[in-house]
């Protein structure tokens, strides 16, 4: 099959994000691309006439469901699935609220497996199709004031995995994506004037805690979003797709993390992340 008949769906596209330019660089490559987002007025590909937007909410059951019905009569199949969508917190772990946290896991965790519920059974149908799932090197690495994003990531980590065992029975494959740093031109307004609550017991940590927040633009390795797309569109449309693959700034830093005693690593994360 060639890439021009490849029919592909990307969750999370917000113009000028990593999904954004994975949708585009399927888009570039001939691939018939649905991007898709809460909302369609944040998204632009009029640049772009192999990407058609979509509106799709990934906390949804309802939402999920009726855009892979809508692109499967549509066209008829979807061959890669782009599990992107994902929220971003920084706050120490116990000044998160619970519906904050579950949040997070609702679109970060439990939208891999509404997405997952909803297309395999078309994929392992025809004994063929990808699920790309794109979550984190801090799934992997856990790092400090980010311990909710981190933990839904590692559970993502472990969906993930385990998704790509059981679908590969069925002829279908899972490639875990592990990003590393990567910079976005998406406009994060709750980091412009970020606060920690004035009787919160971490508030010494403040200064330590919106550096973290900008971490990724402040690494002088970081990728640029692009740049990141490219790579993940590359290894998705090779004839086998790899399981995982990590990238980004940082990212070899995070390999060799998981190479030494758990202690260290996490000392090390520490001492440059946390520690006044």
């Amino acid at each position: 099959m060639s890439n021009s008949q490849k029919v592909v769906l990307v969750t999370g596209c917000t113009t000028g994000g990593i999904g954004y330019h994975i949708a585009n660089e399927f888009g570039k490559a001939g691939c018939k691309t649905y991007a898709s987002s809460r909302r369609v007025e944040t998204m632009d590909y009029s640049h772009n006439p192999n990407v058609k937007t979509i509106a799709l909410d990934v906390t949804s059951d309802e939402s999920v469901n009726g855009v892979i019905k809508y692109i499967l009569d549509e066209e008829g199949k979807i061959d890669i699935v782009v599990c992107n969508a994902g929220l971003f917190h920084v706050a120490p772990l116990i000044d998160h609220t619970i519906e904050r946290t579950k949040a997070l896991f609702d679109t970060n965790v439990y939208g891999l497996l509404r997405m997952a519920k909803a297309v395999l059974p078309h994929m392992a149908s025809r004994k063929d199709g990808l699920i790309v799932s794109v979550g984190s090197v801090d799934g992997e690495i856990p790092t400090p004031f980010s311990g909710v994003y981190d933990s839904s990531k590692a559970a993502q980590h472990a969906m993930t995995e385990v998704l790509g065992m059981e679908a590969r029975a069925l002829g279908v494959n899972v490639f875990l994506v592990s990003p590393g740093a990567v910079t976005t031109n998406i406009v994060d307004n709750s980091a412009k004037d970020f606060k920690l609550n004035p009787d919160s017991i971490y508030k010494p940590y403040e200064k330590k805690i919106v550096e973290r927040l900008h971490v990724s633009r402040s690494m002088p390795d970081t990728w640029k979003a692009d740049r990141f797309g490219q790579e993940v569109v590359k290894r998705a449309l090779q004839k086998n797709p790899p399981w995982y693959w990590s990238g980004g700034g940082a990212a070899w830093k995070m390999k060799l993390l998981k190479m030494i005693p758990r202690t260290w690593a996490l000392q090390i994360v520490w001492n440059a992340l946390g520690a006044m």
